[in-house]
């Protein structure tokens, strides 16, 4: 399945998640479930006298979530699958209202990120490193996208 298919565990790796502390709960509760999730499914851990589609189930899943574990384990793959997501869901959304780019925008040092005016009053908001990897902006208002185009 696509993106909206996949489980997203916290840490999925055939040794123990590495959690040091002083790492909240939920990251600690996260991790734990993670290993759980991991060992029910594994290959190795099914009955020998369970039926073979469930076994094939299993198998199935685990791969799905040491997929996903390849994906959003590690910083960078995490950061464009967030961003695949997010166009996915502004795609979503509706049309695009309009077509810029990058020097059309204006940069705001303080907030480290590139701005445009939407015609509500919002703004559309992008920083220099998602300005390399989306292509959609949602105004910070209204539902309003504009296509960032590549740079000309």
């Amino acid at each position: 399945g696509g993106a909206g298919g996949l489980i997203l565990p916290s840490r999925v790796s055939t040794r123990l998640p590495v959690v040091r502390p002083p790492a909240p709960l939920s990251v600690v509760l996260t991790a734990f479930c993670a290993q759980l999730i991991y060992l029910y499914y594994h290959p190795d851990r099914q009955s020998a006298d369970a039926p073979a589609e469930a076994v094939e189930e299993c198998v199935r899943k685990f791969i799905e979530i040491d997929q996903a574990w390849k994906i959003l384990g590690h910083e960078e793959t995490k950061k464009e699958y967030d961003l695949l997501r997010l166009e996915d869901d502004l795609r979503n959304l509706g049309p695009v209202d309009a077509q810029v780019y990058l020097e059309e925008m204006t940069w705001n040092e303080d907030d480290h990120c590139f701005s445009l005016s939407c015609r509500c009053g919002g703004k559309y908001r992008v920083s220099k490193d998602e300005a390399e990897e989306v292509t959609l902006i949602s105004c910070d208002t209204c539902s309003l996208i504009v296509e960032l185009l590549p740079r000309s």
